[in-house]
């Protein structure tokens, strides 16, 4: 979600996506973990889904296959509304009644991230970053930055910011995480954001982060 935890949670119950339900195992693909709101138990895709089609946002991005849950409720705080998918890395957590997740949702961003148009994606992008990071990991925590560079989505120009976060916490099954932001100018008022978050419980569902982002479009 946190689908991409901070001391833990924010209003919305985001951790570093936090959610309240969605139990399965783990899928072969990949995920992120983060804190996020209630998602009704076994919220399944349809049959013969392949991506999943934001029209919020106005972008789609590979289902990620079974394992995975659909991400139905409120939006995190930086995105006006939520779509995407998530599954859970641990049930209980330390200081919140909420779940540790991996995710990989996404949204339109909403006002006060500093957006000003194509000429703002890195800025904003770094804002989002510093927000997801306070909002949805277990602190104090170290960040460590993997990219943070322009990139064309579908003809379209965006940001992508990926690091990975370590923190030591007790409590947590996870002692880091890796995590992307993926900001898009789709002509719109706001852009979209990507967010995928994995915890190093399954350091091997990184690659997914390169995979979803590699096959990102516009609508």
């Amino acid at each position: 979600m946190l689908i991409a935890g901070a001391g833990v949670l924010t209003v919305l119950l985001v951790l570093v996506l936090v959610v309240v339900s969605g139990r399965g195992d783990a899928p072969d693909a990949a995920g992120r973990a983060v804190a996020v709101p209630p998602t009704p138990p076994g919220a399944t895709f349809a049959p013969g889904t392949v991506r999943i089609v934001d029209r919020s946002a106005g972008i789609s991005y590979p289902f990620l296959g079974d394992g995975w849950y659909e991400y139905r409720e409120d939006p995190l705080v930086e995105t006006a509304t939520v779509a995407g998918q998530y599954f859970v890395t641990q049930e209980t957590l330390p200081d919140s009644p909420g779940e540790f997740i991996a995710q990989c949702t996404s949204g339109p961003v909403v006002d006060g991230y500093g957006w000003a148009g194509a000429a703002s994606l890195e800025s904003t992008a770094m804002t989002l970053a510093d927000s997801v990071r306070s909002n949805y990991y277990p602190g104090p925590n170290e960040r460590t930055v993997r990219r943070s560079e322009a990139v064309t989505v579908d003809g379209a120009p965006a940001w992508v910011y990926e690091f990975d976060l370590s923190w030591r916490v007790a409590g947590y099954d996870a002692s880091g995480e890796r995590a992307a932001l993926l900001l898009v100018d789709v002509g719109r008022p706001a852009p979209a954001l990507l967010y995928l978050s994995i915890p190093n419980t399954h350091a091997e569902l990184y690659g997914v982060i390169d995979r979803v982002l590699g096959d990102v479009d516009l609508l």
